[in-house]
């Protein structure tokens, strides 16, 4: 079921409700939106999970005002959905952009109504290198090839960034719904979420997170590049990495069927612990 919800007085956010159970919280990557978790939404609802797909501001159903688009409003966007949902122990999963979101949410808003953290291809701790950083894309050639291409011809700059989005170059179909996806999005909000993309840095966010995490990244990811999640993944305590060996950076279409099964397996594990505490706490006050 979508639902809109105002989070700021004339902007308003476009939310997919899908399932009961245990809450599992979707933010997207850019430029795209929710759908491109379609493949989770048609199979976790089955196995007693709750899906909420969000699409950020300026992207898919959502409005797209003017101004607005650092990590920091992305981040209170989200709590703005949770409150109003009145979510609680979900698990918040957040890919490439998405992911950088999740974890500037997941400090900004401590941790609010979430329980454990999914971070997928995330572009974090920096996506652009800087000088004290010597990974991620060269600042330069990413304005260059994604901001300044998206003014100059979007459709051609969301082409050339699918070849290097997925492995899955051969199935011509699946490339061409994603980048229908991504045209979905407003023009200025692309290139103004570029623009955070570019220029936020997470480092400082990452040692707030305290909740159970998994870290799922693909070894041939061209955008996001696996030492970056093994940075993240230093950096937040207890978490794990589950790299995805034939995927690239959209490991859930490479590597479908064990992305899914890597996702239920952290989700119902974290469901256990959940439960195992509860019947702890209630064994403890009874005596």
């Amino acid at each position: 079921m979508g639902r809109y919800i105002q989070v700021e007085e004339n902007v308003k956010i476009y939310v997919e409700d899908l399932g009961e159970g245990t809450p599992v919280i979707f933010l997207h990557g850019w430029p795209a939106n929710h759908k491109m978790f379609e493949y989770q939404f048609s199979r976790l609802p089955a196995n007693g999970y709750r899906c909420i797909g969000i699409d950020f501001r300026g992207f898919g159903k959502s409005d797209a005002p003017w101004e607005s688009y650092s990590y920091d409003r992305l981040a209170d966007d989200v709590r703005t959905v949770i409150d109003e949902l009145g979510v609680t122990d979900a698990t918040l999963f957040g890919f490439s952009m998405g992911g950088a979101v999740a974890i500037r949410y997941m400090a900004r808003h401590n941790g609010h109504g979430v329980k454990s953290l999914v971070l997928a291809g995330a572009a974090a701790p920096v996506f652009t290198k800087r000088d004290d950083f010597d990974y991620g894309m060269d600042p330069e050639e990413f304005t260059e090839q994604m901001i300044v291409a998206a003014f100059e011809d979007r459709p051609k700059m969301l082409t050339k960034l699918g070849l290097q989005f997925t492995k899955t170059k051969t199935k011509a179909g699946m490339m061409i719904w994603l980048q229908s996806l991504c045209l979905q999005a407003s023009h200025h909000g692309t290139v103004k979420a570029a623009l955070s993309l570019r220029e936020e840095d997470l480092r400082s966010d990452l040692s707030k997170i305290k909740v159970p995490t998994v870290i799922f990244h693909g070894a041939k990811d061209k955008i996001c590049e696996p030492n970056l999640a093994k940075l993240t993944s230093e950096a937040i305590a207890g978490s794990r990495i589950v790299m995805f060996e034939q995927s690239g950076h959209a490991m859930m279409f490479d590597e479908q069927a064990k992305f899914n099964e890597e996702l239920l397996l952290f989700l119902n594990t974290e469901d256990l612990l959940r439960r195992s505490e509860d019947i702890d706490h209630v064994n403890a006050v009874s005596k």
